[in-house]
């Protein structure tokens, strides 16, 4: 029977950044379920690189994220893993305050950050209902993440590590003998010293297949559709738009433009399918704040968000569970967060001291810690 150290359960963003950080370091193996890595969350998302926005841990990852996106090592992709986008953010009346706070505290550390008028809002995504907002900022720093060559970059780099990637291996059953964890999956057994729970929105589940205790790590669904541009619409050159309240956004991608309804609806793990209410909200948030008139949606999709009870990871050991690591609870900001939670998963995992870039963040051993739940964990 195969035996490594690190036996990392899931194939997607969370697992593959990991195993690129842990690879040559470790005997390691990626446990993936599905016939290609990152089929679920990681391939579904809308990747976008923010440094705000998110809660104030995350956008410290974010910040020792950055420069990994943006000087990657050598040869870890043939494209820039940031593209400039730029976020255009629009509040109604009654989000007055909201928007005032919101300026008065990205001001001072957004270099370039415009309060605008209606009339300039417009001028900048030409397809905007003038009537339909109130209020309006430009936030020159968002970008759009290449998620593919990301991902690619990790796996094609964890391979030449040595790190071993089956695929249609989803975990049947897990147990702890003799200080190793024997893992059944669809593949055949595998021995490990160490298990990472990187399975995303199934987390909970594998970690109850060997006897741990839950976190409450939820899936929510999160929906999307794409529509065409009218002609003489250049999508190379619209920014991302936000509502304030965080009720739909708008985002060009591959020439169209991408809906969602922001929506976070609990769901069972699989492989999501958006429900036609949330399809119609997407449409019904595009037609009242543009001039477009959606007769055709090219595409919609669905995927899972994960959160763990207070929204940010869980990177760490399991203090109940000897050998059990938990790498979960990524919500929305997986990818961009993943060069830092790789890094700090790969550092505790070896039990060496927090990686100095997130250290200088105030990233600590226990700031992700599952201890951090102590004994009110439940399914």
């Amino acid at each position: 029977m195969d035996r490594v150290d690190v036996a990392i359960i899931g194939g997607g963003i969370a697992g593959a950044s990991l195993a690129w950080f842990l690879g040559g370091q470790q005997s390691v193996a990626i446990l993936e379920a599905e016939d290609q890595p990152g089929y679920h969350a990681t391939a579904r998302s809308a990747a976008e690189f923010v440094l705000n926005y998110n809660p104030p841990a995350v956008s410290a990852l974010a910040r020792a994220a950055r420069p990994f996106f943006d000087n990657p090592p050598e040869g870890f992709a043939a494209v820039p893993l940031l593209v400039p986008r730029g976020g255009l953010v629009i509040a109604h009346e009654e989000d007055a305050a909201l928007f005032e706070r919101q300026v008065a505290e990205l001001a001072p550390r957004v270099p370039g950050l415009a309060v605008l008028t209606r009339a300039e809002a417009v001028a900048r995504m030409p397809i905007l209902d003038p009537d339909s907002f109130a209020h309006a900022y430009f936030d020159p720093e968002y970008w759009d993440i290449e998620a593919d060559a990301l991902l690619q970059g990790y796996l094609r780099g964890a391979r030449h590590r040595g790190v071993a990637l089956r695929l249609k291996s989803g975990v049947l059953d897990l147990d702890r003998q003799g200080g190793l964890w024997r893992i059944e999956t669809a593949s055949g057994p595998l021995l490990a010293e160490t298990v990472v729970n990187a399975a995303g929105g199934w987390a909970d589940r594998v970690a109850m297949l060997g006897g741990v205790a839950p976190l409450g790590i939820t899936p929510l669904r999160r929906t999307a559709i794409l529509v065409d541009l009218p002609d003489g619409i250049d999508a190379s050159r619209l920014p991302e738009l936000n509502d304030i309240a965080d009720a739909f956004y708008f985002k060009p991608d591959g020439g169209r433009l991408l809906v969602s309804p922001a929506d976070e609806t609990p769901c069972e793990p699989g492989d999501v399918q958006p429900e036609e209410i949330d399809i119609a909200w997407a449409v019904h948030h595009l037609e009242s704040h543009s001039s477009l008139g959606v007769k055709r949606v090219a595409k919609a999709w669905a995927g899972m968000r994960t959160f763990s009870p207070d929204r940010l990871p869980v990177v760490g050991y399991d203090p109940q569970a000897p050998g059990f690591f938990w790498l979960a609870g990524q919500g929305g900001f997986g990818i961009l967060t993943s060069p830092a939670l790789g890094a700090l998963a790969a550092a505790l995992i070896r039990h060496h001291p927090v990686p100095a870039h997130l250290a200088a963040e105030g990233i600590t051993e226990q700031t992700f810690s599952p201890a951090r739940f102590g004994t009110a964990r439940g399914a």
